[in-house]
Order: C-alpha cells, then sequence, then structure tokens
C-alpha cells in the first residue's frame, strides 16, 4: 500500500525550472564499513559509487515568496550525455545553472548562465554553490538510514519521488495551506 502511495506522491510537472538552478548527483547504498567483514568480501568491489544506486538531482532556487523546489530520479549512468539531455529537459534554456567540477557538467555553459564550484577547493563562492542540493541530498540518507533502515536498490525511485514530495511540499500543513 505504501509503494501505491508513494507512486502517487510523483510530482509531475511540465514547467521548467528556471533562475538559480543547481544540479547535483549522488548514490545510495549502505556504507562498506559497516557490513560484516564476510559479506563485505562477497559484496564490495571497487570504490566510491561501485554497487551504489545513482541518482540525479535539480533544486530551483527560492525566489521571493516562492520556496525551493527539488526533481529528482535514478539514473543508470551519471555520463555526459545522460546527464546534461536531464538538464536539457527540465532547465529552461538561459538560466543560471550552478555545480560542481564533475566532468559531467562540461559544455553547459553555452546554453545556461553555467557556474562551476571546484569541491578540492571550496564550497562555496559567493552564490555559486549546490548547498541546497546537498542538503536534500542528506534529508533523503537520513530518512533511510534512520526511518526504513535498509531499502532494495528495486524501490529506490519510489522513496526517491516519496522525498521529493515531502521536500517540495514542506510549507503546507494538514489542510495543504502554508503555515505562515
Amino acid at each position: 500500500m505504501l509503494h501505491r502511495i508513494r507512486l502517487a506522491m510523483q510530482s509531475r510537472t511540465f514547467r521548467k525550472m528556471r533562475g538559480d538552478v543547481e544540479a547535483d548527483e549522488s548514490f545510495l547504498g549502505g556504507a562498506a564499513r559497516f557490513m560484516h567483514f564476510g559479506k563485505k568480501k562477497r559484496v564490495v568491489r571497487g570504490t566510491g559509487g561501485m554497487d551504489k544506486v545513482a541518482v540525479f538531482g535539480l533544486l530551483e532556487r527560492a525566489k521571493g515568496k516562492k520556496e525551493s523546489r527539488v526533481v529528482a530520479s535514478v539514473v543508470n549512468r551519471i555520463r555526459k550525455k545522460d546527464l546534461q539531455k536531464q538538464i536539457r529537459e527540465k532547465v529552461k534554456l538561459g538560466s543560471a545553472l550552478f555545480t560542481d567540477a564533475f566532468w559531467s557538467y562540461k559544455g553547459l555553459e553555452k546554453v545556461y548562465q553555467h557556474q562551476v564550484v571546484d569541491h578540492a577547493h571550496s564550497y562555496v563562492e559567493g552564490k555559486v554553490h549546490t548547498n541546497g542540493l546537498e542538503n536534500f541530498w542528506s534529508l533523503l540518507k537520513r530518512t533511510i538510514k534512520g526511518t526504513y533502515v535498509s531499502i532494495d536498490p528495486f524501490h529506490v525511485a519510489a522513496y526517491l519521488d516519496e522525498q521529493v514530495h515531502r521536500f517540495n511540499n514542506r510549507g503546507l500543513n494538514d489542510r495543504g495551506r502554508s503555515w505562515t
């Protein structure tokens, strides 16, 4: 039943994001340091994002009284053509786009006001940062670890949709009205 509710929570909108938009990717999966030695030896291959589920998100920053909103999805690959295709589908051309220095975002400056923050040097340079989306990833991961404890990779999309719905409607009370 909960999976049906999560399916209903998907935000299907045709309105493209505009203004200041952040783009970032993340990986969901168990940390190897918490696994039993035998399981770690059997399950963990390579380093970093190996054997984890890749997710990609876009955040349209708040402007005036309008709160920020997120669109996120599970991606098979984090290659340049895959991520940039999603950006072009969901972000209005000419918008200000803020990303980290990941190589998949190179070349976006031709159609967007693309600015990059290199996390090797700093996390914020004026209004160039991805902290809003990093906050969303943190909320998602804490929800998974604290509430659901563990989720099957097959169901990540449903849990991601639920968290996007919660984030995008965080200012509403039980009657669907703003708290303020």
